[in-house]
């Protein structure tokens, strides 16, 4: 589809993007012509992960960002904004997993997850509305929420609060920044494979979560492609406030 396929004209920066579902998204939306800048802690990777993309054929630029830190998080905008002009499409990935027993957390354990997932997609969704914002130019934010923030499942309390408060986030702020031509929207994904969680699904444990899948298997991050190119194009230009849910049909099977 000519939506899907022509970015050409747009900068997007993706947080989180040094492995998993980011690097995936970055080198996405870097085949669909858009300038990508790739954001994360870890620079020799971000460095490596950029490289890849500028020797495919696409442009890719990279930017150190802690998305805990409000002064990293401006800091990154401003540079990305300083090489490429205005950032116009917001991937907010940046998350980490965690818990364990809710008796048994300790308070670092719940700020781990909770000021990662949660209030440093915050930092970021306000630092990309404030730029889009000038002028009313517009843009699209998309927030990678989950379906542990629409279900529930023992030992991730921290995470699954995180992700719940995520989704109605995203229908805050696509409520209040309507005005300026930001839309702002989600994806929820389901078990989706990637380098950090691999081991886990191959176990014996990841088959027995499998079976609860009505389609029988588990995601890939290319899964994921469909959802996050339409709500960063402008084939969904009426769309905000929405979750898009991309898990196989999880949902739909009991708890």
């Amino acid at each position: 589809m000519q939506y899907f396929t022509d970015l050409v004209d747009k900068t997007a920066l993706i947080t989180g993007a040094s492995s998993g579902i980011g690097l995936h998204f970055a080198d996405t939306l870097a085949k669909a012509g858009a300038k990508v800048v790739l954001a994360a802690r870890r620079v020799e990777r971000l460095k490596d992960a950029a490289s890849q993309i500028n020797a495919k054929g696409g442009t890719g630029s990279w930017v150190q960002m802690d998305v805990t830190d409000r002064e990293s998080v401006r800091q990154a905008f401003t540079q990305a904004e300083r090489d490429w002009g205005s950032v116009d499409i917001v991937i907010n990935n940046a998350g980490v997993a965690g818990g364990g027993r809710a008796l048994d957390l300790s308070q670092r354990d719940w700020h781990a997850v909770v000021e990662t997932n949660l209030t440093g997609a915050w930092y970021v969704a306000q630092q990309a509305g404030r730029e889009m914002a000038k002028g009313n130019r517009g843009g699209s934010i998309i927030n990678i929420a989950s379906i542990l923030g629409k279900r529930v499942m023992g030992n991730v309390a921290p995470y699954a609060a995180a992700k719940a408060a995520l989704e109605h986030l995203t229908r805050v702020l696509a409520f209040e920044w309507a005005r300026h031509n930001i839309r702002v929207n989600a994806i929820a994904p389901g078990y989706i494979v990637t380098d950090i969680n691999r081991d886990y699904l191959d176990s014996p444990a990841g088959e027995k979560a499998m079976q609860k899948i009505p389609q029988r298997r588990f995601g890939s991050v290319e899964d994921l492609d469909g959802a996050m190119l339409l709500l960063a194009s402008d084939a969904s230009a009426y769309m905000t406030g929405t979750t898009i849910v991309v898990d196989g049909g999880h949902l739909q099977s009991s708890m």
